[in-house]
């Protein structure tokens, strides 16, 4: 090997040596990734938050709803001629009117209501009178058989004519329903039967006297 080739071999090593020595081995501890946390629950949003709350005034799940009040009619009222011996007394706060009829051995009640409506129609109504004196609901089909029509100053009236069970001198009910400007009206005559048969001739006497103002 000639001298020139023996320096270039030497100088070749020398800078590989070199370079060795410069690279170093590092090594690094990589820390354990954190698990993601769950994010708390945003507030609602405001059209969430009325939807999850009751309307202001609306009544609570399980409130006493005996104590909801029952709006009655407004307006222009209908208007009668009374007989002469019936005694008006204090109308109270969910009647028109009230006045004591005088019957066989007893005075009957006959209160005067109305209602927006026709609260539940004419056969809801029957049947809730007939509860009243303890007797069982009717069924849709013996309805006509039941009441009777009055017509008198473009007004119809639906009367019914209702005796507890028993020898006829229980308690009863001679009612009456019209409607009139949107609402329902109601003429229930009530108290013992033998009052109330006494009574029928100057009750029906006094629904044909009913008229618009």
């Amino acid at each position: 090997m000639s001298r020139r080739t023996t320096l270039l071999a030497l100088a070749a090593a020398s800078l590989l040596l070199s370079a060795c020595g410069e690279e170093k081995v590092a090594s690094y501890r990589v820390p354990k990734e954190k698990e993601a946390e769950i994010p708390a629950a945003a507030p609602q949003d405001g059209a969430d938050q009325a939807q999850a709350q009751p309307p202001a005034g609306a009544p609570m799940a399980g409130a006493n709803m005996a104590d909801t009040p029952v709006p009655t009619a407004q307006g222009a009222d209908l208007v009668w001629q009374a007989p002469a011996d019936w005694v008006q007394k204090p109308a109270g706060q969910m009647r028109k009117a009230t006045y004591a009829v005088p019957g066989a051995g007893a005075s009957a009640d006959l209160s005067i209501t109305a209602f927006p409506g026709d609260v539940g129609g004419e056969l809801a109504n029957v049947n809730r009178w007939r509860s009243q004196i303890g007797l069982t609901p009717l069924h849709a089909e013996d309805l006509d058989a039941t009441v009777n029509h009055v017509q008198a100053n473009g007004l119809d009236f639906t009367v019914v004519e209702l005796a507890s069970a028993g020898d006829g001198n229980g308690k009863g009910i001679l009612g009456a329903m019209v409607p009139y400007a949107g609402s329902t009206w109601f003429f229930k005559l009530s108290g013992p039967g033998a009052s109330l048969r006494a009574s029928k001739g100057a009750f029906l006497t006094f629904l044909r006297s009913v008229r618009a103002p």
